[in-house]
């Protein structure tokens, strides 16, 4: 099994409950969860969030449109992840994705699984040799190495950032990275700041109605197509 994990929570200092603000008229979440139903290599998603009473609301609604739950402790992500895969079932790769993200790409997602499963990587993305605009970062890890490294002692980085802890020791956890055929990392897509919701919702604004699932080439061309669109470049 292919697992889907997203991240979200209703805490965020700069846009708090960014997760439920709307695009084209749904939950910020749901729209994220819509896009990744489009990935064909995925078999199952869930969205993990926290057990605290903050985040109640976000779990009822995700449950209430039929997707699936995790709960856990709020400061440790990485244990929050591993046992989402316990709770699923036999699988095989975990496939994490941010919360922040409602550009996240099917088509992304399917290849850096195909590449995951080509390779035998432990650890799979496109945000170590970055070219992909951020917010359409994907991270395939293997379960194994997953367990690994949620039972074993982690500074403080290593628990906000789940996948720190493997992406640090390539000589441990075998990595594959997946590249575009351009350079696109100037780009940063991400939905942090009111800014970004803003943004975020000019191009559901302009693409969703005629194609719900546009994908990074659609917001390529109309961002580059259109300077009242364009975003910050590193």
């Amino acid at each position: 099994m292919i697992l889907a994990v997203v991240q979200a929570r209703m805490g965020s200092k700069r846009l708090p409950g960014k997760a439920v603000a709307t695009l084209q008229g749904q939950p910020m979440i749901l729209r994220q969860l819509e896009r990744l139903r489009g990935a064909r290599r995925l078999t199952k998603i869930i969205v993990a969030t926290s057990s605290d009473a903050a985040d109640d609301g976000l779990a009822g609604l995700v449950v209430s449109r039929g997707y699936a739950v995790h709960r856990g402790a709020g400061s440790d992500i990485l244990d929050r992840i591993a046992r989402c895969a316990e709770a699923a079932g036999p699988v095989s790769h975990i496939v994490r994705i941010k919360g922040d993200a409602p550009f996240v790409d099917p088509a992304v997602i399917d290849e850096a699984v195909r590449l995951a499963q080509a390779t035998g990587a432990a650890y799979t993305s496109n945000r170590v040799e970055r070219t992909f605009p951020a917010g359409l970062e994907v991270e395939v890890i293997t379960v194994e190495a997953l367990r690994i490294a949620a039972a074993e002692v982690r500074d403080p980085l290593a628990m906000i950032s789940p996948t720190a802890a493997i992406r640090a020791r390539p000589d441990r956890f075998r990595q594959a990275h997946l590249k575009a055929h351009r350079d696109w990392s100037h780009y940063d897509w991400r939905v942090k700041t009111p800014a970004d919701l803003a943004f975020a919702r000019s191009i559901y604004d302009a693409l969703y109605a005629a194609d719900p699932g546009f994908s990074m080439h659609d917001v390529l061309d109309l961002v580059e197509s259109r300077q009242d669109l364009g975003r910050f470049a590193a």
